[in-house]
């Protein structure tokens, strides 16, 4: 993954005057698994959809392995999409359906047959290509969507919330048959979710995206654990967001008038232009007088895999913590974390 197959340079988008894209700047590398996140209306799916060709930029360039993707027409583009509805042809069968293309194309029927079989086995769905679209269920569609693109060996395959419609047990078994295939392929996949599980899960890099701009570009863990902005630590998981600390100096923070160890640097001496992120599950409940704060159980929820309690501590500070222990409300407890929990960014700017 050394080479930018596809660069989006300063790219924008409006309809009616409403701006939806205010100048995306992205680079992605031959056969890397990208996924633009972010809200309803962020400009994710019109950005997917002018790399497709199904939208026009009013400015920017996109270039295609160092060529100028814009001029080419949707057909000729070495890109195939699947869709959230699959759009697959209710009156073809399996076969018929991942050989479409390779038909329009007057693909000879020895070299036909063996595509569209290996795509069959590819995904799983061997001995179902007399099987009736209908007939399938959603995660089958699903696999006959993605042989149906994959068979025209496309170099970038891109992908419109493509597990929406699936049940959730379901969704998750089609992430790791997405990331294998993926893997195995070795081509470039872009991808379209608002599901940040699955993007973190599946995604060599996620772009967060709100209000027509990039908020962040990283690793899964780089956008989890660093976020480069509030808007950022807010959307992606769980935040207990302190805006009224101080930045002491390199690797020291204070919160609540005490202070802390932490890995950051370069922020200045005793700045309060900062706010500090602590992800609930990095904070430990210990018993009183044993943490750095006291304080007092008010709420509880079980979840599942875990408890999330807000506690009360110094300055009526609340405390969101997810722990396997089990607390009742008005318990009497203690919290702590590492040094490695805290993380510190700029305030954004108004």
């Amino acid at each position: 993954m050394e080479n930018n197959i596809l660069e989006l340079r300063n790219v924008t988008k409006d309809y009616d005057g409403k701006v939806v894209l205010k100048g995306i700047d992205l680079n992605i590398k031959e056969g890397e698994f990208i996924t633009l996140l972010g809200p309803s209306g962020c400009g994710k799916t019109t950005t997917l959809r002018i790399v497709a060709g199904f939208e026009k930029p009013n400015s920017g360039q996109i270039m295609f392995e160092g060529k100028d993707l814009l001029p080419i027409p949707i057909n000729k583009r070495q890109f195939n999409t699947i869709f959230q509805s699959y759009a697959l042809f209710p009156h073809l069968n399996v076969f018929d359906n991942i050989a479409f293309g390779l038909r329009t194309k007057k693909t000879k029927k020895d070299i036909l047959q063996r595509e569209v079989l290996k795509q069959l086995r590819q995904v799983g769905l061997e001995g179902f290509e007399d099987r009736n679209i209908n007939d399938l269920s959603g995660g089958q569609k699903q696999r006959v969507a993605i042989a149906r693109a994959l068979v025209m060996k496309p170099k970038v395959l891109l992908l419109d919330e493509p597990l929406a419609a699936l049940d959730v047990q379901l969704r998750q078994h089609m992430r790791e048959e997405l990331k294998r295939l993926q893997r195995e392929i070795g081509i470039t996949f872009l991808m379209v979710s608002h599901d940040q599980e699955e993007a973190l899960s599946i995604s060599d890099r996620v772009v967060v995206m709100n209000e027509g701009s990039i908020q962040q570009i990283g690793t899964p863990e780089d956008i989890y654990n660093e976020p480069e902005n509030l808007w950022v630590a807010k959307f992606i998981g769980q935040s207990n967001i302190i805006e009224d600390g101080m930045f002491i100096e390199d690797n020291k923070v204070q919160i609540d008038g005490k202070t802390f160890v932490c890995d950051d640097t370069n922020f200045g001496e005793n700045e309060k232009s900062i706010d500090i992120v602590i992800r609930p599950e990095d904070i430990e409940i210990k018993k009183t007088n044993t943490g750095f704060f006291n304080g007092t159980v008010m709420h509880t929820t079980f979840k599942g895999v875990h408890w999330e309690l807000l506690v009360e501590t110094t300055k009526k500070r609340i405390w969101k913590i997810h722990t396997t222990q089990a607390f009742k409300v008005d318990d009497k407890v203690s919290i702590k974390w590492n040094d490695e929990a805290i993380h510190v960014m700029w305030k954004e700017v108004e």
